[in-house]
């Protein structure tokens, strides 16, 4: 069985999809439908290729005019609902995307189906073309929604929002200056919703990226509200912290002055793509009091250009009592995935204790 995301668009899947779509438009030839999916360049779409190709397929069989076609995407998420196949999952990603192709220059009735919509599959994609064409008026909306009762909605509101979202296009001048997002984040730092807050801190972790000061000023006047926003706070500042940014660690009070560094070596001087580099350290606390430990390692990945790419990971957060030794043995995988290329050669690896970095080893992979 396929575990590529692309294959969630299957003939088993569109096979009841066409069954649950001529409850909402009878006249759909099931045969005609499925001949324009699986066309012969099919196979070869990516997961975003087959979500458009089939917003594409859907558009041929509604109505043309988005005006009588809109309410049907409304009645056709009803049916899925009831009807399936496999209600709320991503393949029904081509419903926002219908929105998007054939909706966009209609913003009020747009807006109307998003928020129906978003309730059965996120419209955090779609919704971003609709931001860069009206600013002026999705923003304020999005703020509406942050207060809607729908915690699906609430989290459009921000997911969709996010300046630098995974897989979308990234909003320029919210990465820019993202005053007019604030008070949507503001709204929603304590919703009910754990997914919602989660959303919150991608959001304000997006904007740290672009505007560290910012998201530092947030976390400062949102620290000690709750647990739950302490929470949002020390995830949304994830990447300054790898960074090791100064006033992040500080924020924390995470200082290596107490932490030494011993016996750190790579016990897997030459590995091959596939295995698993392997080492070890201790760490110690020299201090008389006990200390808060960020621990993380560095992974310098050789390049095709002959440079190296730092990637930082992390171990662990803990608490090391006065002069206690920590012993930590760890591994990193080789092994290939479709997000980094390996290249044979040396690579390096150091450790990061409270943002300060060791000197780097080497290892060569084969």
């Amino acid at each position: 069985m396929s575990t590529l995301l692309k294959d969630l668009y299957s003939p088993a899947f569109y096979n009841q999809f066409v069954i649950t779509l001529k409850k909402t438009i009878p006249s759909v030839d099931k045969k005609k439908f499925l001949d324009q999916i699986f066309t012969p360049a099919f196979e070869s779409y990516e997961l975003k290729e087959r979500m458009a190709h089939t917003a594409h397929v859907l558009h041929r069989f509604f109505p043309q005019d988005y005006k009588t076609a809109a309410p049907l995407l409304c009645e056709l998420v009803e049916q899925i609902k009831v009807h399936g196949p496999v209600a709320s999952s991503i393949e029904y990603l081509f419903i926002p995307e219908y929105i998007y192709l054939y909706g966009l220059n209609d913003y009020t009735r747009s807006v109307t189906v998003m928020e129906k919509v978003t309730q059965f599959i996120t419209c955090e994609f779609a919704i971003r073309h609709f931001i860069l064409r009206y600013e002026e008026k999705m923003i304020p909306q999005m703020l509406k929604w942050s207060t809607h009762k729908s915690r699906h909605v609430r989290r459009l509101a921000s997911e969709g929002s996010r300046p630098r979202l995974p897989w979308a296009m990234a909003l320029p001048k919210l990465k820019k200056d993202p005053s007019p997002i604030l008070p949507i984040l503001e709204n929603l730092k304590q919703d009910s919703c754990e997914v919602v807050r989660r959303s919150v801190a991608n959001n304000l972790n997006d904007i740290s990226k672009d505007n560290p000061l910012v998201a530092l000023q947030i976390a400062k006047q949102w620290k000690g509200l709750s647990t739950e926003t302490d929470a949002i706070i020390k995830h949304a500042l994830r990447t300054l912290l790898k960074a090791s940014h100064p006033t992040a660690l500080s924020f924390y009070k995470l200082t290596a002055d107490h932490f030494k560094l011993s016996r750190f070596k790579i016990n897997t001087a030459s590995i091959s793509i596939g295995e698993y580099l392997q080492f070890e350290c201790i760490i110690e606390n020299s201090s008389n009091k006990t200390q808060t430990l960020r621990l993380e390692y560095a992974v310098y990945y050789l390049k095709n250009n002959g440079t190296r790419s730092k990637k930082v990971f992390k171990i662990s957060e803990r608490t090391v009592g006065a002069g206690e030794k920590v012993q930590i043995v760890r591994r990193q995988s080789f092994k290939p995935i479709t997000t980094r290329v390996f290249y044979r050669g040396v690579h390096q690896l150091s450790i990061i204790m409270n943002g300060n970095e060791s000197k780097p080893l080497s290892f060569e992979l084969s």
